[in-house]
């Protein structure tokens, strides 16, 4: 099997770019409106290993792959880089990341990997920009789910953290009164904006991805409501709330066997 080569997909976009002759609504894209499709295409190639269906995550993946073109053409059209020089860049970081793998360095195990991994990045961030924070990196554009993981795990590292999740678990609860007692509207965010957080901590400290935790509980969520509409079916709006609990409570029961 020969190399795969992106240069058609590249001189595509190329074409759809050149002024005149090419795509207008492609020509009126930059950096800003591009992004919201670079952040959909990775979520629905998500989706698409979730169901475990490879032919839509071969079609996500072009497509998440397309956005990576586009942004380089972009950049090359401002003379900052090319699709080229952002190829290079990420085989050069796979390799100096592996030092276990392309060097003299022992990694015996998953976690001395990681420990490597994290180490090189410090280094990295280090000499790429003055801000020396441990939680220097985390990008602002994450989900605020993900990134509050990140943010607890940088400063885990440096010491600030639970000593156990016992320890998160009554922070959480102090959380929970402190939005009981929140009198404005702005303290009730803020301190709503607490509880999850902490809620957040208490899921690293046990273990358990926060993110894949709330997925499944959304999923859960919905299939017992649909449940709760087909027992009901179009009367279901008009019961009151605690006619509406007990059959919440009947598919609750059935799920359980």
């Amino acid at each position: 099997m020969t190399p795969p080569s992106i240069e058609k997909l590249a001189e595509i976009m190329a074409k759809l770019r050149t002024p005149v002759t090419g795509c207008p609504w492609d020509l009126e894209q930059d950096f800003s409106t591009v992004v919201p499709y670079t952040i959909e295409e990775a979520y629905e190639v998500a989706d698409a290993v979730e169901r475990n269906d490879m032919a839509a995550l071969k079609d996500e993946l072009g497509d998440l792959l397309l956005q990576v073109v586009f942004h380089s053409r972009m950049a090359q059209e401002m003379d900052m880089f090319d699709l080229q020089d952002v190829i290079d860049g990420i085989a050069d970081k796979m390799v100096r990341r592996h030092p276990h793998v392309f060097a003299e360095v022992d990694a015996a195990t998953a976690d001395a990997v990681v420990t490597n991994w994290e180490a090189i990045k410090a280094e990295e961030r280090a000499g790429m920009n003055s801000d020396t924070s441990a939680l220097a990196g985390v990008a602002q554009a994450l989900p605020a789910l993900l990134r509050a993981q990140k943010l607890q795990k940088r400063a885990s590292r440096t010491g600030f953290d639970w000593d156990n999740v016992e320890d998160a678990i009554a922070k959480l609860d102090e959380e929970i009164g402190e939005l009981r007692d929140a009198i404005s509207d702005s303290e009730r965010a803020e301190e709503a904006g607490d509880l999850l957080f902490a809620a957040v901590n208490v899921c690293r400290l046990a273990g358990i991805d926060a993110e894949s935790a709330l997925k499944a509980a959304n999923a859960k969520f919905e299939r017992r409501f649909r449940a709760m509409e087909s027992i009901a079916g179009t009367d279901f709006e008009k019961l009151e709330l605690v006619e509406q609990d007990a059959l919440w409570q009947q598919v609750k029961a059935a799920e359980r066997g």
